[in-house]
């Protein structure tokens, strides 16, 4: 037998990988196999349309949130607006506690007078452009009295959304230790908020749902505080990616930053581009050497808008009247017909790596075995879920996923007196002649 050259082998299997990586081109990889190289704590993708996960990376550890705090106090602020318990032109009177946050500015704030007053618009401008710290105090105090009062609705919003592991001991996002010692009643004088990435897109995500309104004021870039007065205070967007800023990507008008010694560099992104918009987050970004700083937290999240754009597209993986060839039907009782034929209502569509469209099937879930005649064309019969076949499917954000409603494509009148008469009879005989067999066969 001639003997085969192993490394001729080798070279052979090699020529492949060798002219895709001439062409520019990567072998497929699955979710499992994937590594963005992002050096950071934890990080999370996903599609804004569907909460559908497309990548995450220590998404489920409590790590410090810093300003990305502010986006619950936008949620609550919004909320209020649309109640009518808040209204934009309301006007806030500073007290000792605001005046003296705002008067640092180490901290990220616009100064407030001591005894001036200020509309909820510009505080709420201040704080979703400038991420300002005493404007943002201001909001929570608007709308809950207190302080320590806000911390109760950030927590039952909190609850509502489904957030995780989540501890919240200000409105803002500073450590406690910068609240000037009038940090809430009950929280520690160096606490800090905390929350994992999974739930920090959660409340992005939702955030968006609820409050798309949100992206008129944060793709904003730059913006004065009381322009044409004393006070006038320039507040440029912390949000580099935004279009002309150092770090700009193209689609990017959002969200939140945020930075503190204890939670390092985060970010939670958003970008659109065509049909398409993705949320990311990063957490506690560090560059090669180990140093957190802005260019780490916008480097790391460039790579998943990039992963996100670059690789994952919408795929309809169930379309509209699909059939089942394994369950065309439902049995009828009593009808014209003894059985009905049933489909898939509407499309489903998701976001998949186009190189795994194939891994996701439908799998059926019916309520009921059989149907009693009447029963009319468009009856919910089931439901049908896409599921994964192999590797790794993070799921969705909100933990459900996408479903469509299993329906019957006609209706089956029920049968006459005559004709049921009849099948009561057959029924009976065919029971009989069942039973009888099945006893003579037990007796052999």
């Amino acid at each position: 037998m001639k003997k085969v050259n192993k490394k001729s082998m080798l070279s052979f299997l090699l020529i492949p990988m060798l002219l895709l990586s001439m062409l520019g081109i990567a072998p497929a990889t699955t979710n499992a196999e994937t590594n963005l190289g992002l050096t950071v704590d934890a990080a999370i993708l996903i599609d804004a349309d569907s909460g559908k996960i497309l990548y995450e990376q220590n998404a489920g550890t409590p790590l410090g949130i810093a300003s990305m705090t502010k986006m619950m106090t936008e949620y609550l602020l919004l909320d209020a607006i649309k109640e009518g318990t808040v209204t934009w032109d309301q006007q806030y009177n500073v007290n000792e506690y605001t005046y003296k946050v705002s008067q640092n500015r180490l901290l990220s704030n616009v100064p407030l007078r001591a005894d001036g007053t200020y509309s909820i618009k510009e505080l709420y401008e201040a704080m979703v452009i400038y991420s300002a710290n005493a404007a943002t105090i201001a909001i929570a105090e608007t709308i809950a009295g207190t302080e320590k009062e806000f911390l109760k609705l950030m927590n039952k919003k909190a609850e509502e959304l489904g957030l995780e592991n989540y501890k919240f001991v200000n409105s803002s996002g500073l450590n406690n230790s910068d609240l000037v010692g009038m940090h809430p009643d009950g929280t520690g004088e160096n606490d800090e908020n905390v929350m994992p990435a999974r739930s920090v897109a959660k409340l992005a995500y939702n955030l968006l749902k609820s409050h798309p309104e949100v992206l008129e004021t944060s793709k904003i870039e730059k913006k004065v505080f009381r322009e044409g007065t004393s006070d006038a205070t320039l507040m440029p967007n912390w949000n580099f990616m935004l279009p002309g800023l150092v770090y700009k990507y193209e689609g990017v008008d959002g969200l939140k930053t945020g930075t503190t010694n204890f939670a390092g560099h985060n970010f939670t992104g958003t970008a659109k581009r065509g049909d398409t918009r993705l949320i990311t987050v990063v957490m506690k970004a560090v560059d090669s050497k180990g140093v957190g700083s802005y260019k780490a937290r916008f480097d790391a999240t460039a790579k998943l808008f990039d992963y996100g754009f670059g690789q994952f597209t919408k795929h309809e993986i169930i379309p509209a009247n699909y059939i089942f060839e394994k369950q065309k039907s439902l049995a009828v009782t009593k009808g014209k017909e003894d059985a009905v034929n049933i489909a898939v209502k509407e499309p489903i569509s998701i976001m998949v790596n186009t190189n795994e469209k194939d891994l996701y099937v439908p799998k059926l879930s019916l309520d009921v075995e059989e149907l009693e005649a009447g029963v009319k064309a468009g009856k919910v019969v089931g439901q049908v879920v896409v599921e994964r076949t192999e590797g790794t499917d993070y799921g969705f954000i909100d933990g459900s996923g996408i479903t469509a409603d299993v329906v019957t494509t006609e209706g089956v009148e029920r049968a006459g007196k005559a004709s049921l008469f009849f099948q009561g009879i057959g029924n009976f005989f065919s029971n009989l002649w069942s039973g009888v067999f099945g006893f003579i066969g037990g007796t052999i």
